[in-house]
């Protein structure tokens, strides 16, 4: 499930194409949900510790509560608005009391987690030591919306010693615990007051700047470090993919340096072993078409000597030029084996000239009419020439093998040169003509032969393939 969803994300995201590249992209999201998932818990662990001290301050600040209201219950009724004037001038608390006649109506704020938490814990502790039928109203009032007094005055038309400095932290401002109790009838008792620090705002925190920074430094060193890893890792392997294109070239590459993890190490070693073999092949190679080049060299030679003593001038001149391609097909193969390719110049060749050569030999009366030819090209035809002749040689060749008569149609105009070669054999299935372009490609398993002889010349296919294509080269 792992492996698919990585596919679908690569499929999508753009990925780097260098193994440097892939190394940081990999370890940068491993990071990134390392960290998130660390931080997810530790944040999750703080609120929690942070609820809890919440909670705890909650309920220390519901006793004080219950304390003023047992001290004021115990006070006579004269002397209660004098000790509030006393807590007034004393100053240095977060809390303003009062007495009213009638509890106050203000903006309620919205409730929140942990103030919702705040406001269970203090009426809680309050109704335990109250009694649970006691008139009691817990509420969070923004400053801006707070009321103090019967007239119900705001905060900031009352002294700044009275009660400004007590209920508002600037530039925060933090929600006010308004508290108001039930003393007796036309009698409450009303307390305005702020949570301790660090419990203040009552707001969720996201993750501290100080967390967000080690996150972000540990992730850019650990990149770093990776980086520097991979690239020093890497060199080898640039190193093994130079040589190797090099080697593609043809240049001479001399070993690599074995560098690297161990596994670097052992592609370097194998690169050098299959260097070495491969330089020892193509050394072997060039050496056996040397020899059999010069071995068939010296009886065209001769050859050439013996039809020069000929004396039908005809016949020598066909004999001349038999040698000719002869010598030229051992160049060819010298060529081939080199380079892979026989190197002709393409030239305008006579078609109709080729043509009477490869037909001669097989026409009436000492060739039985095994071949026969109708049409004429109208013009040269630029191309190979001797490959030309070879593929149009082995057509013949291969359609007298396996299909007893070859039969020669030229269809020529000014848009294509269509030479049809039709003969009386099983022919070749459609879907596999491509192939017999390929070298040594054959069909016909249960006979000998080396492919159609096509695969030197493909430049030269043919526009137009009948039914009756030969179905095995010779």
């Amino acid at each position: 499930m792992v492996t698919e969803f990585l596919r679908k994300l690569a499929a999508r995201v753009p990925v780097p194409r260098s193994l440097l590249g892939r190394m940081l992209l990999l370890t940068l999201l491993a990071v990134l949900f390392a960290q998130t998932l660390s931080s997810v818990i530790w944040v999750s662990q703080l609120r929690a510790t942070q609820l809890e001290g919440l909670v705890t301050s909650a309920r220390s600040l519901a006793h004080s509560m219950t304390a003023s209201v047992s001290y004021f219950r115990s006070l006579p009724v004269a002397f209660r608005p004098l000790v509030l004037d006393q807590l007034r001038s004393m100053g240095g608390t977060r809390f303003v009391v009062t007495l009213n006649d009638k509890p106050l109506g203000m903006e309620v704020l919205p409730i929140t987690p942990r103030k919702a938490a705040v406001l269970k814990a203090v009426d809680e502790v309050l109704r335990q030591s109250l009694g649970q039928d006691a008139d009691i109203s817990v509420t969070f009032v923004s400053p801006e919306d707070l009321r103090i007094f019967n007239g119900g005055l705001k905060l900031d038309e009352l002294p700044r010693s009275w009660a400004h400095y007590a209920l508002t932290l600037e530039p925060v401002n933090p929600p006010v615990l308004v508290t108001q109790i039930q003393m007796a009838p036309g009698e409450w008792l009303y307390i305005a007051s702020l949570l301790p620090e660090p419990y203040t705002s009552l707001e969720e925190q996201g993750l501290p700047s100080q967390q967000v920074w080690f996150i972000v430094l540990t992730s850019g060193f650990l990149l770093l470090f990776i980086g520097l890893l991979v690239h020093w890792q890497s060199r080898p392997l640039k190193r093994l993919a130079r040589a190797a294109r090099d080697m593609s070239l043809g240049a001479d590459v001399e070993p690599v340096a074995e560098g690297g993890g161990s596994e670097v190490v052992e592609v370097g070693r194998a690169f050098n072993s299959m260097r070495e073999r491969i330089s020892r092949y193509l050394t072997e190679r060039s050496q056996l078409f040397s020899a059999i080049s010069h071995d068939l060299r010296t009886p065209i030679t001769r050859l050439r000597l013996r039809v020069e003593l000929l004396e039908d001038e005809a016949l020598q001149a066909k004999f001349g030029r038999d040698l000719d391609e002869l010598e030229l097909l051992v160049k060819g193969a010298l060529q081939c084996v080199k380079d892979t390719d026989i190197h002709e110049n393409i030239e305008p060749v006579d078609l109709n000239h080729v043509l009477d050569c490869l037909v001669e030999p097989y026409l009436a009366p000492n060739g039985n009419g095994r071949v026969t030819q109708h049409g004429r090209a109208l013009a040269a035809y630029s191309g190979k020439p001797l490959a030309l002749k070879r593929c149009i040689g082995n057509l013949i060749d291969n359609a007298l093998k396996y299909g007893q008569n070859a039969h020669l149609h030229i269809d020529d105009d000014e848009s294509a040169f269509v030479l049809h070669v039709d003969d009386e054999g099983p022919g070749v299935p459609e879907q596999r003509l491509e192939q017999v372009f390929e070298p040594h490609f054959r069909l016909a398993g249960q006979q000998q032969g080396y492919g159609l002889g096509v695969g030197h010349c493909a430049q030269h296919r043919p526009q137009s393939w009948r039914r009756s294509q030969p179905a095995e080269p010779a």
